[in-house]
């Protein structure tokens, strides 16, 4: 069977070690610190914790997507070499990276009309894509032609659950996501909003929970109601936080005595600097398979 290449943007937040382990490629997100410009590299250029430092600290962010010329790049690199590739995008919900790919792809195949290249949207996001990415590497593994992985993807993607809590509506506020009267009241009442991903790929609000102990406890109460097969659930788990380990750990312990038959430990990741860039510190996003979501 002749070998495709599997790719996927930085934005689905695995580590560069994890990536090279199973064989995924990807390009990177840019970010802007203070004005001053950075690939988001799986925080090669800043490592994560000094990146949500500088944001508590005060530092202005904004982010840019991967554009049609990088695409092409990233694409001939193993189009010359006479690879088909199956690309995987970061949520059309949250970003234009899809249609620069498609973009890139029509272009391509002008030029390449003998290779395949498949471009996904994830409609997901964080490790919740990554985890995604892990799922269609298995597949590959075991011997799935590019062809029928396109198609696996395209018709399982919605069973990837996506949940996030913050414990910090600093950023959420200024990125204008929540307004600075409901952000100031939900400080106060140490209101912690709990969200998850809409079958558009959308972050959509769910609930305003007060105190971290409860939203933890919430967050792994929405996984044993939506995680296929319940407390036998027996796939992979993935977390993902922004600066706040310790509570990606309490979330993680919460959901190893839930489900008993996980396939491995819970694999906790940093939020990417892309993310990042709009949560802030204090987000912990939780990823698991489901039923298809709504």
């Amino acid at each position: 069977m002749q070998k495709y290449i599997l790719s996927c943007c930085s934005t689905a937040d695995l580590t560069e070690e994890h990536l090279r382990a199973r064989e995924i490629e990807y390009v990177c997100f840019h970010f802007l610190l203070d004005g001053k410009s950075y690939p988001d590299d799986l925080g090669k250029s800043i490592p994560f914790d000094k990146f949500y430092q500088s944001m508590a600290a005060g530092a202005e962010t904004s982010t840019s997507q991967v554009n049609v010329d990088e695409f092409i790049n990233h694409f001939t690199t193993y189009l010359d070499a006479g690879l088909d590739v199956l690309h995987v995008s970061l949520s059309s919900g949250l970003s234009g990276s899809y249609n620069a790919a498609t973009i890139a792809r029509s272009e391509l195949l002008e030029k390449y009309p003998d290779r395949k290249l498949y471009i996904i949207d994830s409609l997901g996001a964080s490790s919740g894509y990554g985890l995604l990415m892990d799922k269609l590497a298995d597949l590959r593994d075991e011997g799935m032609g590019i062809d029928d992985l396109y198609v696996w993807a395209d018709e399982n993607r919605l069973k990837l659950h996506h949940w996030f809590f913050s414990t910090d509506l600093t950023f959420y506020v200024k990125g204008g996501r929540v307004s600075k009267p409901a952000g100031f009241v939900g400080a106060l009442l140490n209101i912690c909003p709990l969200l998850n991903m809409d079958r558009y790929g959308k972050l959509i609000p769910r609930a305003k929970i007060r105190g971290k102990k409860k939203v933890i406890n919430e967050i792994v109460a929405k996984m044993k109601e939506f995680a296929v097969g319940g407390h036998k659930y027996f796939d992979k788990c993935y977390i993902s936080n922004s600066a706040c380990h310790k509570d990606a750990m309490a979330v993680a312990d919460l959901v190893k005595a839930a489900f008993p038959k996980l396939c491995g430990d819970v694999r906790i990741n940093s939020i990417g600097t892309t993310i990042g860039s709009h949560t802030g510190p204090g987000t912990v996003a939780l990823f698991f398979w489901g039923e298809q979501r709504i």
